[in-house]
């Protein structure tokens, strides 16, 4: 851009050489140039002279201001003399030569598009034709028209049509095919006229197709210019449908095929990369038709391109063509059906009514013998039509954003409250607020000391864990277990020993306990360890029983002798195989449960040394109560028997047995591997090239029952039948190859996302490659530094019983397994994407569990809820847990009451008691977002917590908590949806309470408390967002959702209550993870029935908010480039509690307006400029917007920024912040 002329250099511009010719230009143009026309050529010639000289004269030509090109254009309108028309057509080349784009615009905008095109209308009329004129014309016309993403002239091909003029230059092409410095530029502006699809067709009618065939060929050193630009005007050319049939119906796809070889075979040097390339690319035309495609795959394609590919990977400058080869494959790769009887849900749920509409409608309404995998004919462009027509405003369309989903209705954006129920029917929440009517008067409210949180007896000697059902220590209460920790540094241990402020737990001398645990623990894990196989195979799948306290009970792999003393007697190992029968032949007294696979069986002879070292290590016992108070596996077993799950599962997975603690080190955000989604695409290809390698076994079935577990020793094992589990179906492909099948929600046919399986039978010193094949969303935190998560039970029974993430070779691409159009919401055409990872496994024969996030089953929720009840301090606390309702399948959804006992039973203290306003949160109506779980356990511990703060959080709120919305979904492995088949996220408008009880009755206690004027200060929903980093908040804005959309005007007469940004503010400073730039306040039609726009609109609650955490990790703050662990997720629910804590302070009276500091929503929105897009399909319904990375690895290319780019290197750069984690950084370090 040229910069503000300062007044000498004006003055010194006015003087200049080129404005006195210019002015003697302008002076001819007003005369009679039949007299002047030497003098016009003159001044035209030395006005060349200075602009081919010198960048001032050009400059001063195209300022701001300057007449210049007016001028020009003018003299060329007027001129009649051939040569002033060459010189001034040299001027304007030299002109918009350089500039960037801006030059040519300003040529554009002055008419110089009309001009140039009428000057080759006049000139064609001569014959012949002058040849330097029209090289001249069609130079400068291929200049100013639209290129790549800078459009100069977007009308060009719409202006050129209309004036005649595509023939002209078509003509000139076939009567000149020998001059070469004539047809370079005709070609160039045939390529810009082809950009426009009715030009494509117009000229494709003409003989252009055959034409270009005619000049493109075999290699050759000779004449590289004119090849490389016919094949780009090809390549535009067969873009056209009609252009690209009729390329295949002359056998063109085999000539371009046989034209790549020659040139890939010749160009040894690799001298002429963009002309392969631009082969290439009109082989990758012709392949957008099914015909084309077809033709490719008969002549061989797939191998041709997939070998000369493998031949250009060892030269990096030759990536564009091998990105360019493993798109077209990857087009052309025949689409193949998931290899399932049916995508509906291996599991069926018969629902007490059936929808009248909808897709859970659609679904019940099928005829069985539908084939429901596939439709016949898959290929979104079986219905092309001849003619092909142009929006004659499609380029226009990026100019402005537009959302349309954005609400602009204001009488719908107004919040109205609407009862929607009879007060009298409302009445039956009366029973779930028994706050507001008891008295106190029977409780022992006045204390001289207030108590603690736990009492000591609650807090014996600690335990080891992971015990797989070992004796606690035998005090009456216990409920605070201790870890054994083995080899940890001492910064480690200051790791472990770090509590959050939040968990103020008193501690008690464990010395004692301490060091014969210590010993016995050793004993106990050597014992553990030399488990023979024979006893592992025994113990396989052993059933868990009830004990009285003296019995012996199965624990970690061995038989532990329960006594009342904190010893743990440890007895020998001598394959005793009565053992396993006299352990297994119990029952419970009630339903069974099994315990997973065991995986202890004997030490390695590579991983003796390591054993050794382990055991000989001194341990240090740590207590850690932030982590392991709330689970009891015997609790947990107890409470599995009671869960009611669809498929009726009996079995338990290890790590919801053992529990979860956070790893003591950080986990970076992966650096994505070069090249790496190219590579695993290439693998699949060469499944079609080379079908005789591949296995095609199946090793895990869930709609066969009859399908055996293999016996050999190399395959893997899979399992998924316990709670929240989800693996459908297990394909061996290659040795250490397997495609894996997601079960669909039940009731349902899409949604696959979340997994959680078990896999065994591994060895150690090997890769092992999964591919889960059926996963739906267009785009993938996997693709941005994202690993899954695994649980080693062998780690776990050497005191590391944590969720780690894993993987290496991760990434998210289109495959080739076609969706049928029931599948894709009557979308043809559409593909399944596929998550693949490798993962190397630190022991041989371990039982391992893989997971799409950390795992939180119901039967976790009831434990923790019934810890936190059995420690809570009664006497500081007020804690109820109620059932809201009953699920479908018969769960109970737990209703949690938290806030502070009243000081006394005076009437004073019990009034302040029953005025306090309330916070409603709720969570997990997703099944497949565990975040949020682990979110709202980390607010349900800060509230039940003894530090002063809390307790001042507590005497300022009450409590409503719906820590579950969707027991049933979370149970049963859903990613999305309920037993009802239904996004319950989307019922807040018209709840069926007998298809979606948990949000009928969850809107019905909001709809009460409106009722009695107990209306929520703050209402917040708990989700977790797979396609974005951090944590933030949506809410609810009237302003603000108009200034997104055109319609401004009326906007301005609203007034708005800024509130709703403070407690995002407020945790933008004080959480870590917490992004404000990530939050938006715009309410979209498509979120009409969500809780956060129901709660907003009908119950009248201003703050009310969807929270999002992420699945992968931070980009910003304290916890940027690292991956997202239950730690930050906890904190994460505590730093909530205490920005409510601030909240409170800030809108209590005596602070009553808020600091603007807080509010300053002017600048927030034009530094985020958040824009929110909607979803293209109900498949994809999702609540969250799309992602935009710094670093666009998409999932249906081939981590190619643009791949019609002729500088593109293949694989982005990284971006800043992926480029932050080096490559020593990228390997785990222990926590400072």
């Amino acid at each position: 851009m040229n910069k503000v002329k300062t007044t000498s250099e004006k003055s010194l511009a006015n003087n200049s050489r080129i404005v006195a010719l210019l002015t003697q230009l302008e002076k001819i143009n007003s005369e009679s140039l039949l007299v002047e026309a030497d003098t016009a050529r003159y001044v035209t010639s030395k006005i060349l002279h200075l602009a081919q000289s010198q960048e001032k004269t050009r400059k001063e030509m195209t300022a701001k201001g300057s007449t210049g090109v007016e001028v020009i254009l003018s003299t060329l309108e007027n001129t009649r003399d051939l040569q002033t028309t060459l010189n001034i057509l040299s001027i304007l080349i030299e002109l918009v030569s350089v500039g960037g784009g801006r030059r040519a615009c300003i040529l554009v905008s002055k008419g110089g598009t009309q001009t140039l095109l009428q000057l080759l209308l006049g000139a064609s009329k001569d014959s012949p034709p002058n040849e330097e004129l029209m090289v001249q014309l069609h130079s400068l016309l291929a200049k100013i028209g639209p290129k790549g993403n800078h459009s100069r002239d977007k009308k060009f091909g719409v202006k050129a049509r209309i004036n005649g003029a595509l023939n002209i230059s078509l003509n000139l092409v076939k009567q000149n095919l020998q001059n070469h410095r004539l047809i370079l530029p005709c070609l160039q502006v045939l390529r810009v006229y082809s950009t426009n699809s009715v030009n494509a067709v117009s000229l494709g009618k003409n003989g252009v197709v055959e034409l270009m065939f005619k000049i493109i060929g075999p290699f050759s050193k000779k004449n590289t210019g004119l090849m490389k630009v016919a094949l780009d005007t090809l390549a535009a050319l067969l873009k056209s449908k009609t252009n690209a049939r009729r390329a295949v119906d002359r056998g063109y796809v085999q000539v371009l095929l046989t034209i790549y070889v020659d040139w890939h075979r010749h160009d040894s040097r690799h001298r002429h990369m963009l002309i392969r390339k631009g082969i290439l690319q009109c082989i990758k035309s012709v392949t957008n038709i099914k015909l084309g495609r077809k033709a490719f795959i008969d002549a061989n394609g797939m191998k041709i391109l997939y070998n000369t590919s493998q031949d250009c990977l060892a030269v990096r400058t030759l990536d564009p063509l091998v990105n360019t080869s493993s798109l077209i494959m990857r087009k052309c790769f025949p689409k193949n059906r998931l290899p399932l009887p049916t995508i509906k849900s291996a599991f069926h749920f018969q629902l007490p009514v059936i929808p009248t509409s909808g897709p859970v409608a659609q679904l019940y309404s099928l005829p069985p013998e539908v084939d429901d995998v596939v439709d016949e004919s898959d290929d979104n462009d079986d219905i092309e039509t001849e003619t092909e027509t142009e929006n004659e405003n499609e380029d226009d369309k990026d100019q402005h954003f537009k959302n349309d989903d954005i609400e602009t209705d204001i009488d719908k954006l107004k919040p109205k409250q609407e009862l929607g129920r009879p007060i009298e029917e409302l009445k039956i929440y009366e029973q779930f607020f028994p706050e507001l009517a008891e008295n106190f008067q029977e409780y022992d409210l006045v204390s001289k000391e207030p108590k603690p949180f736990a009492s000591a007896t609650n807090l014996g000697g600690p335990i080891v864990v992971p015990t797989a059902g070992e004796e606690h220590p035998a005090e009456a209460n216990q409920s605070v277990k201790g870890i054994a920790v083995k080899d940890l540094s001492s910064l480690q241990m200051e790791e472990y020993n770090k509590r959050p402020c939040f968990l103020d737990l008193p501690k008690k001398d464990h010395n004692k306990d301490s060091l014969q645990l210590q010993n016995d623990q050793k004993k106990l894990l050597s014992s553990c360890q030399c488990l023979s196989q024979e006893i592992v195979k025994g113990l396989d799948r052993i059933t868990l029983q009830n004990t009285s306290k003296n019995e012996q009970y199965y624990s970690t792999g061995c038989l532990i002798k329960k006594e009342s003393k904190t010893s743990l007697t440890t007895p020998t190992c001598n394959k005793p195989c009565q053992h396993v029968s006299s352990c297994g032949s119990g029952l419970f007294e009630g339903p069974s449960v099994q315990l997973g696979k065991l995986c202890c069986t004997g030490v390695d002879p590579e991983e003796e040394e390591d054993s050794s070292s382990h055991s000989s290590g001194e341990q240090v016992l740590l207590e850690v109560p932030d982590m392991l108070a709330l689970h009891d596996p015997d609790l947990y077993i107890e409470i599995v028997k009671n869960t009611k799950s669809v498929p009726e599962y009996s079995e338990v997975a290890y790590p919801d047995y053992f529990g979860h603690i956070p790893p003591p080190f950080k986990e970076p955000i992966l650096e994505r591997p070069y090249g790496v989604q190219r590579t695993k695409i290439a693998q699949d290809i060469e499944r079609l090239i080379h079908q005789n390698d591949i296995i095609d076994r199946v090793v895990y079935d869930l709609d066969n029952s009859s399908c055996s577990v293999p016996e050999e020793g190399d395959i893997l094992k899979f399992n998924s039948k316990f709670e929240s589990g989800n693996l459908r179906k297990v394909i061996q492909i290659r040795k250490n190859e397997y495609d894996l099948i997601l079960n669909s929600d039940i009731n349902s046919n899409h949604y696959h996302q979340w997994f959680y399986f078990e896999v065994s039978g591994m060895k150690t010193g090997i890769g092992y490659r999964f591919n889960i094949i059926n996963c739906e969303k267009s785009n993938s935190q996997f693709n941005y530094g994202m690993q899954p998560l695994m649980y080693s039970v062998q780690e776990a029974l050497n005191a590391r019983p944590w969720w780690s993430r894993v993987g290496t070779d991760i990434c998210y691409y289109k495959n080739h397994f076609s969706r049928s159009s029931i599948a894709a919401g009557g979308q043809k055409g559409k593909s399944y994407y596929t998550i693949t990872f490798t993962v190397s496994f630190p022991h041989k024969d371990d039982v391992c569990y893989f997971a799409y996030h950390y795992p939180y089953t119901y039967s976790t929720l009831k434990m923790h809820l019934q810890k936190l009840e059995s420690m809570h301090n009664p006497q500081q606390i007020y804690f109820r847990e109620d059932v809201l309702c009953e699920t479908l399948a018969g769960n109970s959804c737990p209703l949690v009451t938290i806030t502070a006992m009243p000081e006394s039973n005076y009437y004073e203290h019990v009034c302040q008691f029953r005025n306090r306003p309330y916070v409603f949160l709720s969570a997990r109506v997703h099944p497949g977002e565990t975040n949020a779980s682990w979110v709202m356990k980390g607010t349900l511990e800060y509230l039940m917590s003894s530090s002063p703060a809390a307790q001042s959080l507590r005497e300022s709120y009450i409590f409503k908590i719906v820590p579950m919305l969707n027991p049933d979904g979370v149970i049963n492995g859903n990613h999305r949806c309920s037993l009802s088949g239904e996004d319950l996220n989307r019922q807040w408008q018209n709840p069926n309470p007998d298809l979606h009880p948990t949000i009928y009755h969850a809107k019905g206690l909001l709809q009460y408390m409106a009722t009695i004027k107990h209306l929520p200060l703050v209402y917040c929903d708990y989700h977790g967002h797979s396609r974005k980093k951090n944590v933030f908040m949506y809410g609810c804005s009237i302003k603000e959702t108009m200034w997104h959309t055109n319609v401004s005007a009326a906007s301005c007469d609203v007034i708005e209550d800024l509130g709703y940004r403070a407690l995002p503010k407020i945790l933008s400073q004080t959480a870590p993870a917490f992004c404000m730039s990530s939050c938006s306040f715009v309410v979209e039609k498509s979120k009409e029935s969500t809780a956060r726009v129901v709660v907003w609109r009908e119950i009248g609650v201003q703050r009310s908010y969807t929270m999002e955490s992420t699945l992968c990790g931070c980009d910003q703050g304290k916890y940027k480039g690292l991956q997202i662990g239950t730690r930050e997720l906890e904190e994460m629910g505590a730093k909530f509690c205490v920005g409510l804590l601030r909240l409170k302070r800030l809108t209590s009276p005596l602070e009553h307006n808020l600091p603007s500091s807080l509010l300053d929503i002017e600048n927030e929105l034009i530094e985020s400029s958040c824009k929110v897009t909607s979803p293209t399909t109900y498949v994809l319904d999702e609540d969250e917007p799309r992602f935009l990375e710094e670093v666009d690895y998409s999932a249906e290319s081939n981590d190619e920024q643009d791949v019609e780019s002729v500088d593109n290197a293949g694989d982005y750069e990284p971006s800043i912040q992926e480029d932050a984690l080096s490559d020593s950084e990228a390997t785990r370090t222990h926590l400072p």
